[in-house]
């Protein structure tokens, strides 16, 4: 089974430093101002610590 991280916009408030973006192991995540974050896919190896410490479950790590 492939995972996928995916992000909903919607639910990212884009008002403060995306704290899940300090978790992510191998810096696939950056974020510019105070933006939804952006993933980088050629880094992430899909771990789902961004999605455990997203505290408005905008980041999910989903099965494709």
């Amino acid at each position: 089974m492939e995972k996928r991280l995916n992000i909903t916009v919607e639910k990212c408030p884009q008002n403060h430093p995306c704290p899940a973006v300090k978790v992510c192991p191998v810096g696939a995540l950056s974020q510019e101002g105070f933006s939804a974050p952006k993933i980088d896919r050629e880094k992430c190896i899909r771990c789902g610590k961004c999605s455990a410490f997203c505290p408005k479950k905008a980041l999910t790590l989903d099965v494709v």
